[in-house]
C-alpha cells in the first residue's frame, strides 16, 4: 500500500501540484508574519517625513488615499523570494536529487506490472466476460 502511494507521489506533475497548494498555505503566513513584523517596520524607518506610513509618498498632498506605499510593495517581493527559496531548496531540490537516482539506477521508480501480472489480468477480465455471456445467455 505504501509503494503505491510513493509511485502516485513521484508521478509527473502530481508532486508539482502538491508543492503549490502545500507550501501556498503553510508557508504565506509564516513568510508574512516575519516580513510585516521584521522587515516591514525596517523599511518603514527608511520612510520620508511621516514614517509611521513608510516609504512612500501622497500623489496629492493631504489624500492618504493616494499614499504609494512602495514599503508594500516592497514587503511583498521579499515575501515572494523567501516563499520561492523554501519551495526550492526544500521540496523541488531534493525531487531532482531523487529523480537523478532513479535514471541512474540507484533507486527504483514507480513499479510497472510484470508481464505475469498483465496476462493473470486479462485472463481474469476473460473469465469474467465468459462468465457474464454463458450466464446470460442460459436464462
Amino acid at each position: 500500500m505504501l509503494k503505491g502511494f510513493k509511485d502516485f507521489l513521484m508521478r509527473g506533475n502530481v508532486v508539482d501540484l502538491a508543492v503549490a497548494v502545500v507550501i501556498g498555505a503553510a508557508f504565506t503566513a509564516i513568510v508574512t508574519a516575519f516580513t510585516n513584523g521584521l522587515i516591514k517596520p525596517l523599511i518603514n524607518a527608511l520612510g520620508g517625513s511621516d514614517a509611521a506610513k513608510g516609504l512612500g509618498f501622497n500623489v496629492l498632498h493631504g489624500n492618504d488615499s493616494t499614499f504609494m506605499d512602495f514599503g508594500g510593495v516592497i514587503n511583498a517581493a521579499i515575501n515572494f523570494v523567501i516563499v520561492a527559496a523554501i519551495v526550492y531548496f526544500l521540496i523541488v531540490l531534493p525531487m531532482k536529487h531523487v529523480q537523478e537516482r532513479r535514471k541512474r539506477g540507484e533507486e527504483k521508480g514507480p513499479a510497472e506490472p510484470t508481464d505475469v501480472e498483465l496476462l493473470t489480468e486479462i485472463r481474469d477480465l476473460l473469465r469474467a466476460q465468459q462468465g457474464n455471456g454463458s450466464s446470460s445467455s442460459s436464462n
